[in-house]
């Protein structure tokens, strides 16, 4: 076929396509974001290429079975992948910087090869000396598992159509390139010939490959929308770099639940796994502290205990200060304003200051009855009891509505030695024969501030 080469701009923040520079993307709203970039076309009047005849299928015909699942033996990823890695899907795992992707990659390519599972690590940011250091820190490695330090797609696809590996990583999609596509490595066409070469390997060889891809200072994976698109599966590496935790959440998963999150902690051999969440966010948890609560927050199917605090004071200036950290910042203001109009509380001459400690980051409704719970506990400098767990979601007239899966929740509280709990009214309707904790019912703001 004969080829042409022109000029088009594409939106480096959501991929738009245009044949002029534009000074805002008609997309996504964003300003400045189009680059030109050189790109091959078919002329017209070209022979026209053989077309294989397409295979239709009944629906009835179609296997309903399980899909075939590989377990990586690390269950905290396993639980976010929906119960291990499908073969033949294409997984895209996000994160900040050092956040410990290619570590727990590693970890993964670590536990197949001992399954004498065949896996190729393929990296175009560290050279193969590099990954043996890091593998070092981690223990030891078999003979399954290969390495490759290369960026040019043709190389990388014909390496792995000749070893044919279980499963493969990319680490990072955007140092990869292809020679076919005039523009630089990590730009838009780059990266979407390189996933779409990359999904093609997948599915037609049954390879499991997963994808590491930078984020932007938003917090999205670098490159065009469509890259989220065309995976089966979008991983995020949460956390502060600086601190010992991470958290790998499921954004899109075609296998999966997107709810589920796993827990993780950075130590000097890699990614240890935490078996109990609830219990590594409630450590330090100080006594008889005013504006200190404990609630309870659901992710898929697993309950979470955080503590929530609480700090109100005296503003200064005419324009109180209000902060949240961990919790949308919204519905901090929202909740703050149904404590004044329907409770009383002269809240609009204080700063307040709202954090969920241990660096978790929580949206969740349940959790807003903590919230106004230790706002008041603050105000009113009084310690709440440390035996005490409540959870609720709050109206705009004063309320506390019901919230999913109660049962769950007393139960991860009476686990961790809870001795009251208090609960939405309907909620407490739904418990049955609940031993060993006194669970309380409050239908009102009010009425859980005087229970406490």
């Amino acid at each position: 076929m004969a080829k042409g080469k022109k000029s088009v701009f594409f939106c480096q923040n959501c991929g738009h396509e245009e044949s002029k520079w534009l000074g805002q993307c008609p997309m996504c709203k964003e300003w400045n974001t189009f680059a030109e970039e050189k790109v091959t076309v078919s002329k017209a009047g070209a022979v026209k290429n053989a077309v294989r005849e397409a295979e239709v299928v009944t629906l009835s015909s179609v296997s309903t079975e399980q899909e075939d699942r590989m377990k990586t033996k690390i269950e905290e990823l396993d639980r976010v992948l929906g119960g291990g890695i499908v073969s033949g899907s294409l997984v895209l795992v996000g994160g900040d910087p050092g956040i410990g992707k290619s570590t727990l990659l590693l970890q993964v390519c670590r536990q197949l090869a001992e399954d004498q599972k065949k896996v190729l690590y393929i990296s175009g940011e560290e050279s193969v000396k590099q990954i043996k250091l890091r593998a070092n820190r981690m223990g030891e490695f078999n003979d399954h598992l290969l390495l490759l330090c290369e960026t040019n797609l043709e190389t990388i696809r014909q390496a792995i159509e000749r070893e044919r590996p279980s499963a493969a990583v990319i680490d990072s999609i955007q140092t990869m390139y292809s020679e076919e596509v005039a523009s630089a490595p990590g730009s838009v066409s780059q990266v979407r010939e390189a996933t779409n070469t990359l999904m093609q390997l997948a599915k037609g060889l049954n390879i499991t490959i997963f994808i590491v891809g930078h984020v932007t200072k938003e917090g999205t994976v670098a490159g065009p929308r469509v890259l989220e698109h065309m995976v089966d599966t979008v991983l995020y590496f949460e956390g502060d770099r600086h601190a010992s935790y991470r958290i790998l959440r499921g954004v899109k998963n075609r296998f999966g639940s997107t709810n589920e999150i796993g827990v993780f902690e950075m130590r000097e051999s890699g990614l240890e796994e935490v078996a109990n969440p609830s219990e590594y966010m409630l450590n330090g948890r100080p006594k008889n502290a005013s504006g200190s609560v404990v609630a309870c927050s659901m992710e898929g199917t697993r309950p979470i205990l955080m503590e929530i605090q609480a700090l109100v004071c005296k503003s200064n200036f005419g324009m109180p200060r209000r902060t949240a950290a961990g919790t949308d910042y919204n519905r901090v203001n929202l909740l703050m304003a149904v404590l004044e109009k329907r409770i009383g509380l002269p809240l609009s001459n204080y700063d307040a200051y709202i954090n969920i400690a241990g660096g978790i980051r929580m949206n969740e409704p349940a959790v807003d009855l903590g919230i106004v719970m230790a706002i008041v506990s603050s105000y009113k400098n009084r310690p709440i009891s440390e035996g005490t767990i409540v959870f609720g979601e709050v109206g705009l007239s004063g309320e506390v509505r019901a919230v999913s899966m109660p049962e769950q929740r007393v139960a991860e509280a009476r686990k961790l030695g809870f001795q009251t709990c208090i609960v939405p009214e309907v909620s407490k309707g739904l418990l049955k024969n609940v031993k060993g904790i006194e669970v309380l019912g409050v239908k009102t703001v009010n009425q859980a501030m005087s229970l406490i």
